[in-house]
């Protein structure tokens, strides 16, 4: 049950990229970069070691994997959850969408509304909530190599995108990131509160 759950909403969000990604095709606009390095090498190599860590120690993470039901309902309950929540994301973007942290579409315009008024960065959001998800409902162990990796390349893209942004809208961006919190939502509360 955990195996197929985990399978079916990723496979919805890979269906989601897919055919925005040919609906985008359709009307194609000029792509406009700035800047110069994308990190794109250390998303490589932070997926090579991630996948050689797993290699390497999958037989001892096998025996740190528990499949008690008080972690994998909430893994459930979470995967479900951020998957819908990633698709919102994706879907509200719609065609300003890129697959690359340091290039806009032609007249992108900054989203603040819908998820994005929750996170800066809420595709970002959904997908750490669903990798966490997944390793919860996989019952932690072998899977939690993946989260790691998945941090780590999402934490390569953030900065990044942030840059660009902040150069190509830089008055409302600054106002945006001064009300709206990064990646996770609430954060700035729990700092306040202390």
């Amino acid at each position: 049950m955990a195996e197929i759950a985990t399978w079916v909403c990723w496979a919805v969000v890979v269906v989601t990229w897919f055919v925005g990604a040919v609906y985008g095709a359709r009307n194609p606009r000029s792509l406009r970069q700035a800047g110069s390095g994308s990190g794109a090498l250390w998303r490589v190599g932070s997926v090579v070691a991630g996948l050689l860590i797993y290699r390497l120690g999958r037989h001892d993470l096998q025996h740190t994997t528990d499949h008690s039901w008080w972690i994998e309902l909430p893994g459930l309950v979470l995967l479900v959850a951020a998957t819908a929540f990633t698709i919102w994301a994706r879907v509200r973007l719609g065609r300003m969408w890129s697959a690359s942290p340091n290039v806009l579409q032609a007249g992108h315009e900054l989203r603040t509304d819908g998820p994005y008024s929750v996170t800066r960065h809420p595709i970002y959001t959904g997908l750490l909530g669903m990798l966490l998800g997944s390793v919860l409902l996989n019952g932690l162990g072998a899977s939690l190599a993946l989260l790691v990796v998945g941090t780590v390349v999402l934490a390569t893209r953030i900065p990044i995108e942030e840059r660009l942004m902040s150069k190509t809208f830089p008055n409302e961006y600054a106002r945006y990131r001064k009300r709206v919190p990064r990646l996770v939502p609430g954060l700035r509360l729990l700092r306040r509160s202390h």
